[in-house]
């Protein structure tokens, strides 16, 4: 049984990165035409919308439709810091078209090399190179002007993908600071079964598998907060609401 599996997630794979790379072509046109030559924060939204019906597409096609819970959390006209889990390389592909509006989200500099995708990854991005003072110290003014624009950002607290048996793993300070300094509310956000989906433990591996994203209500930034105590309770709240809702 455990073969058959292994076969099947390396059929699914394949299957999964030819639809893929043939829904990129596709989709390239319409961005090149309808997004890319527009200025920001125009360009942005467009990008958003096409991505929406290409993972609209691509996702169902691979055996693994999304479904989403909470955009009614955003109120129309506001601008918010998303944050979110973070347990598979396909959570940035489902959360960029899952939140409404035009978004961007913050992303390893190493991918927008790959030729053509690249393009279109840095497209929906704010680009970071982690290893570098400067670039991080960048990119940090980069998402306050994407605030500034009217788009929400969104950012993954852990970092990195959470390879430990915890629901989360400790975050990181940067999404928390942002709100404190931009006075922008936090919409957290809880991922479901990417994971089984794309396990890190496996190489070129896809299982089929119903996905979900649930976005939560606001956490605004109340008087007096900092970002340790910012930081504590969307983390309490993420932890909890994983712990009754995982399966």
């Amino acid at each position: 049984m455990k073969i058959i599996k292994e076969i099947v997630g390396r059929i699914c794979a394949a299957w999964a990165a030819l639809v893929f790379v043939i829904t990129l072509l596709i989709v390239l046109v319409p961005f090149l035409i309808f997004s890319y030559p527009l200025a920001e924060p125009k360009k942005t939204r467009r990008f958003a919308a096409i991505s929406r019906i290409w993972m609209g597409i691509y996702l169902p096609l691979i055996g693994c439709p999304l479904k989403v819970r909470g955009r009614k959390h955003f109120a129309p006209g506001e601008t918010y810091i998303v944050v979110s889990n973070h347990n598979s390389f396909m959570d940035v592909p489902i959360s960029y078209p899952a939140i409404p509006g035009g978004n961007k989200t913050i992303a390893k500099v190493e991918m927008a090399k790959i030729p053509i995708f690249g393009m279109i990854y840095k497209a929906g991005s704010v680009l970071v190179d982690r290893k570098s003072e400067a670039s991080r110290k960048e990119s940090y003014l980069k998402m306050r002007k994407v605030l500034e624009m009217g788009l929400h950002m969104c950012l993954y607290p852990e970092g990195t993908r959470n390879l430990t048996g915890q629901p989360l793993k400790s975050f990181h300070d940067g999404a928390f600071r942002l709100a404190i300094d931009s006075g922008k509310a936090i919409i957290p956000s809880l991922i479901f079964n990417t994971r089984k989906v794309l396990p890190a433990s496996k190489p070129f591996f896809l299982l089929p598998h119903k996905m979900e994203m649930h976005f939560l209500p606001p956490v605004p930034v109340q008087p007096g907060d900092t970002t340790q105590t910012l930081k504590e309770r969307v983390f309490q709240v993420m932890y909890d609401y994983y712990t009754r809702n995982a399966k």
